[in-house]
């Protein structure tokens, strides 16, 4: 998997995030892990890294969700991103512990790295500022997550991915979508993020940049200047429209299971914030038409699906974690 960690060269002077995460879900039943590794360093301050790891169970009810903030951040030898004595993150897994909860986890990739945006110059240029890639859009996981109350989960070839951002800042509001397990084809998957900027006080339209994996073959998803995408979205789901190489068509359609949801707050280096909402164990539907697959397909997944929504307003209805960001 590759992966650069971007903080450890970060100008004292400037302000910057980074994020390496993981999520993994239950072959068999709405069970999902969702841990994250994050750095958050406003203008001339030291940076901090901090954990959050949020357990999805559609029989336990709301998500286990904590985080843990340390002023120790490192890059390890062998690994990404290293905080405190809580958690190290690489290639080859994660270990670590917060908030009562612990894991040790290995991941085997079952896809190479993505990098989303197209043209690849978008990586050094201003904007977008934010930059993200998919270690392995594809992975499979083994080992074991335990929380406070109850049996060890036990991970034995979930399915999910690996991940990485970074930037100046975050979109002005954005979506995520990954997929996987598949009913149709369990090789398939999708991974596409989606962004709205504000430039000059106003709003930019959507924009999306990802790919669908599908019969062995990449199908790119989205670019700077595709077509546009056509969304309709709620903290409770989606219903997307996307344009891709070749002609390819998608129509997906996430939604989340009611009260399933977790909410956080993020923070950007400037001090504002966004409420996020995500679901690690949301249905997907997803229609494919056009591009090299010649045919019309539908793809669906009953709980392999993450469905994230950023955004800046309060009153989306989803609990917050009694923690902040920063």
């Amino acid at each position: 998997m590759r992966a650069h960690p971007v903080f450890p060269q970060a100008k004292p002077s400037a302000g910057m995030y980074e994020s390496f995460y993981l999520r993994a879900v239950s072959p068999l039943e709405p069970v999902g892990v969702w841990i994250r590794h994050t750095v958050h360093k406003p203008p001339g301050e030291p940076a901090t890294g901090s954990i959050w790891c949020t357990v999805f169970d559609a029989a336990a009810g709301e998500p286990f969700m904590a985080k843990v903030t340390s002023e120790h951040l490192e890059r390890p030898d062998t690994g990404w991103i290293e905080v405190g004595e809580q958690a190290c993150f690489g290639p080859e897994g994660a270990v670590g512990k917060c908030g009562g909860a612990s894991w040790s986890l290995q991941i085997t990739p079952l896809e190479q790295s993505l990098r989303h945006l197209r043209p690849e110059l978008l990586y050094a240029a201003p904007l977008p500022r934010t930059k993200l890639t998919s270690p392995a859009p594809l992975a499979s996981f083994d080992g074991t997550v335990e929380l406070p109350g109850r049996a060890p989960i036990e991970l034995a070839g979930w399915r999910g991915m690996v991940g990485h951002n970074w930037g100046s800042e975050h979109a002005e509001r954005w979506i995520w979508l990954h997929g996987c397990l598949f009913e149709e084809d369990p090789t398939a998957w999708l991974d596409v993020a989606l962004g709205r900027i504000a430039l000059g006080g106003r709003m930019t339209p959507w924009v999306a940049n990802g790919t669908l994996g599908l019969a062995g073959e990449r199908h790119r998803i989205g670019s700077l200047l595709g077509n546009r995408p056509r969304v309709s979205e709620s903290p409770s789901g989606a219903t997307v429209g996307l344009g891709g190489s070749g002609g390819l068509s998608l129509n997906v359609t996430a939604a989340v299971p009611t009260g399933r949801a977790a909410g956080w707050r993020y923070a950007d280096p400037d001090g504002s914030e966004h409420d996020v909402v995500n679901c690690s164990i949301a249905s997907l539907r997803v229609e494919v038409a056009g591009g090299r697959t010649q045919a019309s397909r539908v793809l669906s997944s009953r709980h392999g699906g993450v469905y994230e929504l950023g955004m800046r307003e309060r009153d989306h209805g989803v609990a917050l974690a009694p923690f902040g960001d920063g």
